[in-house]
């Protein structure tokens, strides 16, 4: 009993395939998976609302990426609220910043992700939070955390740091503002041992798992396109990390998701409560 709580199918690396991905998953004890609406951009953000309705058991979101920030404007907010209706759609994201690759400017980042938190609040949407800073440094950590604190802490609403790769002190930070802390395939990579530091003090029932696919596939299948059914090998990371099974790993990040999204715990569940 796994979910995946990020996952990208849209993109052309599963065009081939997609429906036996999907298949895998759920042979592999893939029970739901979240579809990230972002796209290529604006233009894309309904594409995981377009699996989550083809799918009783995915979900979906949707929101502009900080890497397609510069493509903003008030038709795509308009065309977003519309959307952010639909009866499958959970959250709002991923949003956030993005100073590693600074696709766009970063001032723009920052009013897009805010006018997006926003938009999220007034349709009760949690968010889903994307933070990369630049090689070495502390600086979109740093901004993300204060938008958020400033911004979003106050609706009450809480979300999901996405692929955390901080610290703890960040980590503990965003759970005081109601967040849920996300590990990917990157947990079981040699080098990230400030990710396995961080997983080791994340509270247990603030965890959920995720792929990230196609991206970040974890060992053993690193080097390889990612997809759903890997998520089990991060369970199987975080439970050695956490002296549990994978299965009760599995179980647990489970129910976290089932409970913060307030969905029933049945792969047969559509609607989540609103």
């Amino acid at each position: 009993m796994f979910v995946d709580s990020h996952a990208h199918l849209d993109g052309t690396q599963f065009d081939v395939d997609r429906e036996a991905v999907i298949a895998r998953a759920r042979g592999a004890g893939v029970q739901a998976l979240v579809a990230i609406g972002n796209g290529d951009g604006p233009a894309q953000v309904d594409c995981g609302i377009q699996l989550a309705e083809k799918y009783d058991f995915i979900y979906a979101t949707l929101g502009i990426h900080p890497h397609e920030a510069r493509l903003a404007d008030e038709a795509a907010y308009q065309n977003m609220e519309r959307l952010a209706k639909h009866p499958k759609v959970i959250a709002w994201g991923e949003i956030g910043l993005d100073y590693y690759y600074d696709h766009s400017p970063r001032d723009m980042q920052k009013e897009v992700f805010i006018r997006q938190m926003e938009l999220a609040a007034a349709v009760k949407l949690p968010i889903v939070i994307h933070c990369r800073p630049s090689e070495g440094c502390e600086d979109a950590w740093d901004d993300c955390l204060g938008l958020l604190q400033e911004r979003w802490a106050p609706s009450g609403l809480g979300g999901v740091l996405h692929c955390f790769t901080g610290t703890w002190p960040q980590a503990k930070r965003a759970v005081d503002m109601g967040f849920m802390i996300s590990f990917a395939g990157n947990v079981t990579f040699p080098k990230a041992q400030q990710i396995r530091d961080a997983a080791l003090e994340v509270p247990l029932d603030r965890m959920l798992i995720e792929t990230d696919s196609p991206y970040l596939a974890p060992v053993p299948h690193r080097g390889k396109r990612n997809e759903p059914a890997f998520v089990v090998e991060t369970a199987r990371k975080l439970g050695e990390l956490r002296n549990l099974a994978v299965e009760e790993m599995g179980h647990l990040t489970s129910g976290n998701f089932h409970q913060f999204f307030k969905l029933t715990e049945t792969a047969e569940s559509k609607i989540p409560a609103r």
